[in-house]
């Protein structure tokens, strides 16, 4: 069985920290996730969806996410039951957070490279790409032709 979750929204609130009754961190956050597909003449949809984040992750998406900050969530869907106030049965759709990234630059979210992963594993550091050379200094002489007739060598 495979489920897999990968999502890059924007928190739409503050994420709060709680702890349930043995200690262990929680926070539950909803990010705003656009469509990737729009329909000619209309506007761009955007959905709203649900995460659960524990323990560490908790911690780490509470100290450095705020409101409209970007991040990128991988994780897991999960489902619960619940009664409402009028008895009815529901059924919530939840997306269990395994990994949190920022995703926006430092100035624009907050936030900078990297991210929590679930396990302790330690968050890889993302650098500046070095620059690319530009080409539109050379020559036309620095290229030769290729007959693409030609068999080839391999």
């Amino acid at each position: 069985m495979l489920n897999v979750v990968a999502l890059l929204g924007r928190l739409v609130a503050d994420p709060e920290l709680r702890r349930t009754p043995n200690g262990v961190s929680v926070t539950t956050f909803t990010i705003a996730v656009d469509r990737s597909f729009v329909k000619s003449g209309a506007e761009r949809q955007t959905d709203f969806i649900d995460i659960v984040a524990w323990r560490n992750t908790a911690e780490f998406v509470c100290k450095y996410f705020q409101k409209g900050s970007m991040m990128a969530v991988q994780g897991s869907i999960q489902t619960r039951t619940y009664e409402d106030k009028e008895g009815k049965k529901r059924k919530a759709f939840e997306i269990m957070a395994d990994n949190v990234f920022f995703s926006g630059s430092k100035n624009s979210s907050g936030g900078q490279g990297g991210g929590y992963m679930a396990g302790n594993q330690a968050a890889p550091e993302f650098t500046a790409a070095p620059a690319m050379p530009s080409f539109s200094q050379g020559s036309a002489d620095d290229f030769a032709v290729v007959d693409d007739n030609e068999d080839l060598p391999f």
